[in-house]
Formats: structure tokens, C-alpha cells, sequence
């Protein structure tokens, strides 16, 4: 035989009551069932809610009242056809409501509401709707589940006297029907006879109670969910269900807030050895979740993460507690007369503090209870008054798997710190199935998101991108990764989501990820923004894996790197301004991201694609020491001195580089030299020297008067300089030779210049726009290495910040 339980939400609707229907009728031509159900979705609570208001004396209990009564008639009236069934069900159905209303208005005239009227009340949810079920079910008999299901009171708790109550169902049972009927949650006090309960979530017990009393060959839990899932889909859209749970990790994840089965429910069955599987009646298809003792190809160390808002955590410390036995006695022993349930409990081996999560509605009154049992010794100064901190969340990872798996904690608490999330306590038991730790509850989405991530219960690997910067490199970027997206999830396992873009004065952002395909529209019809107001957005956002990439050549911008790296997000700079501006300021975005353990990525600043700073690291951090760099680093400037010739004049060069997206929107930063100062300071520093822009000796060819004054003013004085340089250009051809502005660093000291090389100088034959780069090195000393290709572009551009931004991704 079978036992299968449909929660609220099956018998909410006459959707899901027609399907329930239909479940147990094509399983009841298989073998027995006998059926235990729940009170119409959300009854249970405008019972509790009605109760309240007629305590009050409000008269909209009335209201209340009538509203649960049109409910039930209307659900009646739609799911039962036959005639006379409809009316026998009316005349039962109507007699409990009629119980029910009186017992409301004995509260309402006396303003008295007891534990015992109260059990009473919520009675009514389960007994209407299970005779509504009885009727639609052809065939159904109904049990009263109060003549099987006994309680006894202990400390003033209603506690399943599970001897009695299994007698008395193998009684009932004796001749099972092929399809039984019974209300779930409801029990009877063995002694008094009064109506009792079995707790919020008791249906999913009452079914576990009768399916071991039976002998059940399974137990199903009929919800609204496809099974158990590896995380709360709320919170991450990438949780999916769970195919098999073992009753330890069923039990760790509920005890923990997977609110699938009611945790007492596990325990019955497993003794037996009875499997549970939990279906959803909306998709009666979906295998589900199935919950045994002896798992099938369990590789994942981890199955699920749960956890628990609303956490408050009491710290018990004092010196006295030293070496003392018995205080942890004390604490728990006293909580547990009060009716406090600890769910956490963390004690550091100098025994001088015990640390005890609690629910932020028991923390009010479980400090009073332990000042008052420590009364004594926080009065001599031995202990000190309780301490508690709320507004906390706790979580566990769970998996019976973690006890073969080494590392499982120090993986835990290094990504949480990567994402700079500080664990405030922690619990791990010896069975190494459930490591649980308490974290600011400001903290639960992004710790939930970045554990499920690493711990690859997620399908894919995400990362969440913030774009500033929708120009040429910018645009470009966003192309890329659009043309990208579907190859790095097929064949990759990468999910790249675009959660921020912004402009120079507009920004849009979304959690769940941007269309890359109208992000232009949505920014013209966003909100203004600026630096301060981004900053504080994506701070605000507080998402998990995130990576700021930084396409515009904003100063302002390049100020919020700190603020971003201080806060664990990752920065990727196509922008030079950070990495060359004070070197106090550099070193100390890089001392950030180390400590913080993300990444400050910048190399597109020089070369766009080239793998100059990268190569520059690897020798540096494998021990060889740069002692030279010789280098053509503007591929706007190396552009101009290609194209220049007797038909095309120096201010024609300079403005065809504009034209083709070689140079700046102002050819005054390119001209000047600061582009490639900027870069030569960022090589230098990277090689290890300490070095300003300052420092750098600056041989320019080009007169100070043209960078003074308007663009405008510039590009009308500029064709004055054409008859120098041609004169120049046609000495230098008859002499075999070419110009070069060579940025060069010997020793730490460093210069720029405009040089005229020969044909035996690897610069000679360097075409377009290319960038090139020879280092020499204790190792490279006699035959530098050398580094060369396309320097400038958008797409380069764009494409060293995508590869950027995949080397944060395959860490």
C-alpha cells in the first residue's frame, strides 16, 4: 500500500483539486492509498488571523469569518456534480461551520482566547477540507484522524504518544479500503479528550505516523514544488531539484529552512525504512525528489544549501565558565523549560564563550531567561550580561558526502571571504554532513548565490558583469559578449550576466541580467546617473561574483575603483587613469584587491590586446628581473609616422588617425606624449620600479603652443608644422630611416622621444597601428624578448577586456 499526502496548495484551487483527483485514482488502481490532506491553502492562517480579531473584539471577524465560508461553498459548488452528494456534503460541511462560528463568537463576547479553543479552531481547516476531497473521490472513506492520533502534554507541549497512536492505526486499518481518506494535523489528547495538533506542517506527519504504522512500501508528499531543491529558487534562479536525498541530508536541509517536508515527518519512515518522495501536483510528470538510506551514484559533496533569516545570536561568556561543568546545562536546560528551541550552537575550546542561535522572536526572552539564570555570577562580575546580535542569517551546506571530500570548510570559508562575507559563527558536527555558520543578514542572498556557484550545484558558472562605457570599446565589448553568450554556456558551463550598463549620463541595471540586444533604448530611457549615484548602485546591489569593467577614459570613474575593490568586486580597466595616477594610489588598488582576494585587471592599458602586462608578470613573479623596455607603444603615433608621406602631409596623418579610430577624440593626448607616458609608467611599475609621470623625461615633437587653446584652434595651426616634417621626412628617407616615438626604461629611469631608426632596428618595419615591445631581462639579456602586433582599435580593445575578464571567470 501507498500513502500519499497533498499539502495547501494541492487543495487550494480547483485546479490542483481536479489533478489531486486524478493522482489518486490512477494510483489507486495499483494498490491501496490511503490519502491524508491539508487544509485549503491558506486557511490555517485566516483561521489564526479571524481568532485574533474576535480576541480584539473587532467585529470584521465577521467578515473574515464569511469570506472562509464562501470559499468552501464555492469550492463545493464548482468540483461536485452530483446532485445529492453536493447536498449530504453541504449539510456536513455547514454543520462544522456552524461549530466554528460559535466558538468565534464566544471569543468575541468574552475576549478570552485559550490554547485549547485555539487547537480547536485550526482543527476545522483539515476536517472541512477533507470531506470536500471524501465527496470528490469516488469510492473515498473518510477516518476522523482524532481517533488514531494521540497526544500527550509535556511541558506544556502536545508530544505524539507514538505506542498508543500506532496501536490504535494498525486498529483502524485493519481492513484497508482501496482508498482512504484522512485529515492531516489533527490529534486528540489521550487523557482530556480535547482537540490537539501536531504542529504547523503536522499533515506531513500525520502521513509519515500512518505509513510506518502500515508498513507503507512509500510515502509521497504531494507539494507545489518538483521536489527539494539545491537552493531556495527565490534567491537563486540557477537551483534545481534534487534527484536523490538521503534521510540525514532530507532532515539537515529541513531543520534549516527547506520548507518541503515538516522535519518530524522523516524521522517515522526512515526508522522503517520507508522511502518518501516528494512530487508537485501541478507536474505530476517530474520525477521528483526521492528521500532513502542508501544513496546511488552520491558524488557531489554537497547537495543542497538552506538557511534561516531572522537570526538572532546570544553569546553566554563570562571567565568563570572556564573549566566549569555544567554551564552549557545550565543555558540549554533553561531555554528548553521556556519552550526556546536553539538551532545552532557554536563554543569556542577556551570554553570561556558559548554562542546560541535562536529565531529574533524567542531572543528577547531567551536573554531575559539567561540573565536570570546566570543571575548570580553576572552580579560577582564571573559572567557578563547576555549579548545578542541580530538582524543575522544562518546557513548550511549540506551533503553526507563532505566527510570524503577534504577541504569542503576551507573551500566555504574562502569563497565567502573572496566575496567579502564574514562568517560570525560556525557549527560542524563530527558526522561532517551539515556545516552550518551564521553571517550579517544583509549577506544571505550574495552567500547563498556564491556557495551554490563554487560548490557546482549550479548549472553554470556566472558571473556578473557591470559595463561602464558604451563607446567604441565599450559597444564593442557588449557585442562581443552577446555574440558569445550561448557558446560560453553550451561549451564552457559559463554564464556571462550582464547585471549593470552605463553611459556617460545614464544607467540601467537588472539582478537577472540586461537584453543585450536593446540595452541602448533602455539606457536613452533610463534615469540620469553620475559616478556617485553609480557607485552607490551597484554597491547596493551586493551580488555575488561581480566584476566592474571600467571602458571610458573617466577620471571620475577611475575613483570608484577603490570603493568597488574595498567591497570584494573585481575591477577590469580599459581606462589608463588608475593604474598611472599617483603611485600611492596604484599600489594601494593593488594591495586591495590581494588582500580582498579579487582581481584589479588592466591589461588593455597597454598594448590593447597584446599580453605586455601579463608577460611582464610572469617573468617578475617566476623570479627574472626586467632591466630594459624599449617600446612603440602608441599605435595612433606609429599610424601617423607610417602614413606620412610626400602626397600626404604630417596634419593629414594626424587627422586620418582620428577619422579610423586610432586616436583619441582629442589627438592632443596621443601628440603630447601622456598616452604614452602613462603607459610606460604602468609597464615600469609592473616590472617593479617605483616611478611617477613626472619622472618620465619628455623629448616631444610638437611645440607646447598647440596644446593650449580650443580642439578647433589646434586643428587650424596644425598644417603650419607640414612643411617641417616634410623637409625632415625627406632627409630621413634618403638615409634609410623612419620615425619611431620610442618609450624606453632602463634601471627604473625612463624617457620618451621621437626617434629615427634604421632598417637593422626591429621598430623599422613596424606597420599601421601596431604596438611593440622588446624586455630585456637577466634571463633575455643578450637577445631581448619581443612582443608585437595590432596595438589600437576598438575590437582589439574590446577583446583584451573580454579576455580579462575570462581569466577572472577560470579561477
Amino acid at each position: 500500500m501507498k500513502v500519499l499526502k497533498f499539502g495547501g496548495t494541492s487543495v487550494g484551487s480547483v485546479k490542483s483539486i481536479l489533478s489531486l483527483k486524478q493522482i489518486v485514482e490512477n494510483e489507486a488502481k495499483k494498490q491501496p492509498v490511503v490519502i491524508v490532506v491539508s487544509a485549503l491553502g491558506g486557511i490555517t492562517d485566516k483561521l489564526l488571523a479571524t481568532s485574533q480579531l474576535a480576541l480584539k473584539g473587532d467585529e470584521a471577524w465577521k467578515e473574515e469569518f464569511d469570506a472562509m465560508v464562501s470559499r468552501h461553498h464555492k469550492m463545493i459548488d464548482t468540483i461536485i456534480t452530483d446532485t445529492k452528494a453536493r447536498e449530504d456534503l453541504f449539510n456536513k460541511v455547514d454543520a462544522l461551520l456552524e461549530q466554528l462560528r460559535s466558538i468565534y463568537f464566544g471569543v468575541f463576547l468574552i475576549h478570552d482566547l485559550s490554547e485549547k479553543t485555539q487547537d480547536a479552531i485550526v482543527s476545522y481547516g483539515e476536517r472541512l477540507s477533507s470531506l470536500i476531497v471524501a465527496t470528490l473521490i469516488r469510492g473515498a472513506k473518510w477516518f476522523d484522524s482524532q481517533e488514531f492520533i494521540k497526544t500527550v502534554d509535556k511541558n506544556g507541549k502536545h508530544v505524539l504518544d507514538a505506542e498508543l497512536t500506532n496501536e490504535l492505526v494498525v486498529r483502524t486499518f485493519t481492513d484497508l479500503p482501496r482508498i482512504s481518506l484522512v485529515p492531516g494535523f489533527i490529534s486528540r489528547d489521550r487523557d482530556s479528550e480535547e482537540t490537539t495538533n501536531l504542529g504547523r506542517g503536522g499533515s506531513d506527519y500525520t502521513a509519515a505516523i500512518i505509513a510506518a504504522a502500515l508498513n507503507a512500501d512509500i510515502l509521497e508528499i504531494w507539494t507545489d514544488v518538483d521536489g527539494f531543491m539545491t537552493a531556495d529558487p527565490k534567491v537563486i534562479k540557477t537551483a534545481y531539484t534534487i534527484n536523490e536525498l538521503s534521510y540525514i541530508e532530507a532532515m539537515e536541509l529541513c531543520n534549516f529552512g527547506a520548507k518541503v517536508i515538516y522535519p518530524p515527518t522523516i524521522y517515522p519512515v526512515c526508522v522503517k525504512n520507508i522511502p518518501i518522495r516528494v512530487k508537485n501536483t501541478f507536474n505530476p510528470e517530474a520525477s521528483g525528489t526521492i528521500i532513502k538510506n542508501k544513496i546511488e551514484n552520491n558524488q557531489k559533496p554537497i547537495k543542497g544549501i538552506s538557511s534561516i533569516s531572522g537570526t538572532t545570536l546570544i553569546t553566554v561568556t563570562g571567565l568563570s565558565m572556564v573549566g566549569v561543568i555544567g554551564v552549557n546545562r545550565r543555558i540549554f536546560t533553561a531555554l528548553a523549560d521556556r519552550g526556546i528551541s536553539v538551532f545552532l550552537v557554536s563554543q569556542a575550546s577556551s570554553e570561556n564563550s558559548t554562542s546560541i542561535g535562536v529565531r529574533d522572536q524567542d531572543a528577547d526572552k531567551a536573554v531575559a531567561v539567561l540573565n536570570n539564570e546566570f543571575a548570580k555570577e553576572i552580579e560577582t562580575g564571573a559572567m557578563f550580561p547576555m549579548h545578542a546580535e541580530s538582524g543575522l542569517a544562518t546557513i548550511a551546506i549540506v551533503g553526507e558526502n563532505m566527510k570524503h571530500t577534504p577541504g569542503i570548510a576551507g573551500k566555504l570559508f574562502g569563497t565567502l571571504g573572496r566575496s567579502g562575507i564574514s562568517v560570525i559563527a560556525c557549527a560542524q558536527g563530527a558526522s561532517e554532513t551539515n556545516i552550518s555558520f551564521v553571517v550579517d543578514g544583509r549577506y544571505l542572498r550574495k552567500s547563498l548565490n556564491v556557495l551554490h556557484d563554487s560548490f557546482f550545484l549550479s548549472e553554470y558558472k556566472v558571473l556578473n558583469l557591470f559595463i561602464c562605457g558604451v563607446g567604441t570599446v565599450g559597444g564593442k565589448l557588449i557585442e562581443q559578449i552577446r555574440s558569445q553568450y550561448e557558446e560560453l554556456k553550451e561549451h564552457s558551463r559559463l554564464k556571462l550576466n550582464v547585471v549593470g550598463i552605463a553611459s556617460s549620463h545614464n544607467a540601467i541595471f537588472s539582478r537577472d541580467g540586461i537584453d543585450l540586444d536593446n540595452y541602448q533604448e533602455q539606457l536613452k530611457a533610463s534615469e540620469p546617473s553620475s559616478p556617485e549615484k553609480l557607485r552607490d548602485a551597484i554597491i547596493r546591489m551586493n551580488i555575488f561574483n561581480s566584476v566592474f569593467v571600467d571602458c571610458t577614459a573617466s577620471a571620475d570613474i577611475a575613483q570608484l575603483y577603490q570603493s568597488f575593490l574595498e567591497r570584494n568586486i573585481s575591477v577590469i580597466a580599459a581606462n589608463k587613469i588608475a593604474a598611472s595616477s599617483k603611485y600611492s594610489n596604484y599600489i594601494r588598488l593593488k594591495t586591495t584587491a590581494m588582500m580582498r582576494g579579487v582581481k584589479f585587471r588592466f591589461e588593455t592599458n597597454v598594448g590593447a590586446g597584446l599580453p605586455i602586462i601579463g608577460t611582464i608578470n610572469d617573468l617578475c613573479n617566476s623570479g627574472d628581473k626586467i632591466l630594459k623596455i624599449e617600446a612603440v607603444l602608441s599605435g595612433t603615433l606609429n599610424f601617423i609616422f607610417n602614413e606620412i608621406a610626400a602626397d600626404v602631409p604630417f596634419s593629414e596623418t594626424v587627422r586620418r588617425a582620428k577619422e579610423q579610430g586610432y586616436s583619441e577624440p582629442d589627438p592632443r593626448i596621443d601628440l603630447s606624449g601622456t598616452d604614452v607616458i602613462r603607459k610606460l609608467v604602468i609597464l615600469t611599475r609592473e616590472a617593479g620600479y617605483k616611478i611617477e609621470q613626472e619622472d618620465v623625461e619628455k623629448n616631444l615633437f610638437i611645440p607646447n603652443g598647440f596644446f593650449e587653446g580650443s580642439l578647433d584652434s589646434f586643428w587650424q595651426k596644425l598644417p603650419t608644422l607640414d612643411e617641417d616634417f616634410e623637409n625632415k621626412r625627406q632627409k630621413l628617407e634618403q638615409e634609410g630611416k623612419r620615425w619611431r616615438f620610442v618609450a624606453t626604461m632602463e634601471g627604473g629611469k625612463a624617457n620618451v622621444s621621437l626617434k629615427a631608426v634604421d632598417r637593422n632596428h626591429p621598430f623599422y618595419n613596424l606597420e599601421g597601428s601596431n604596438n611593440i615591445v622588446l624586455l630585456t631581462t637577466e634571463r633575455y639579456k643578450e637577445y631581448p624578448m619581443q612582443i608585437q602586433g595590432y596595438g589600437a582599435g576598438a575590437s582589439v580593445t574590446a577583446a583584451g577586456v573580454f579576455a580579462n575578464i575570462m581569466s577572472i571567470a577560470n579561477i
